[in-house]
């Protein structure tokens, strides 16, 4: 498994080890020994999974303290672009965002901290599963509008398709972090 860090903090993309043979493929997606080894002690208590046609875009949505939850997300089919925000007040990254690929056919996974704001478009089809560190809590749902003129995110997908929910959320400079 190769595991690096990526431009905010505490980001991590993760890339199994796949062995192919004639009969198909096989590979570790989670290795609880290989995160304790590089410090991430994190225990998952839920997994979520969600399909998305091709132009949707799911996000930014994070649970506020104390239901603040660590992701480890994964693609089972297609691809999506994964965004996230960090909301991290004292963070050197606070208010950047990173973009990154994440697909069935690369099997990567991202790491993400408590504190960022996560979301991602799906460029085709995609299937798309992630672990939570805490149990979900509709009270403390959050998020930032997905067009945000700051943040400025380029979702890739000409097309897209967004919830009303999420077209109704606050601007970045609008929401009010508690991280």
């Amino acid at each position: 498994m190769e595991i690096r860090e990526l431009d905010l903090s505490g980001v991590f993309e993760i890339i199994p080890r796949i062995f192919y043979d004639e009969r198909g493929h096989f590979f570790e997606s989670y290795n609880k020994d290989t995160f304790d080894k590089i410090g991430i002690k994190t225990q998952f208590v839920q997994d979520n999974q969600s399909f998305s046609k091709r132009g949707v875009v799911r996000g930014l949505h994070l649970q506020k303290p104390p239901f603040s939850q660590i992701k480890l997300v994964r693609v089972f089919s297609g691809t999506v672009l994964d965004v996230i925000v960090d909301c991290r007040k004292e963070s050197k990254t606070f208010g950047k965002h990173l973009s990154i690929e994440v697909s069935a056919k690369k099997n990567n996974m991202i790491y993400i901290p408590e504190g960022f704001a996560h979301g991602f478009s799906a460029i085709d089809d995609a299937v798309f599963q992630y672990k939570c560190s805490k149990i979900y809590n509709k009270a403390a749902e959050a998020g930032i509008h997905p067009l945000d003129g700051e943040l400025n995110i380029d979702w890739i997908v000409k097309e897209r398709i967004f919830s009303n929910k999420d077209l109704l959320l606050p601007s970045f400079n609008e929401f009010i972090s508690e991280f």
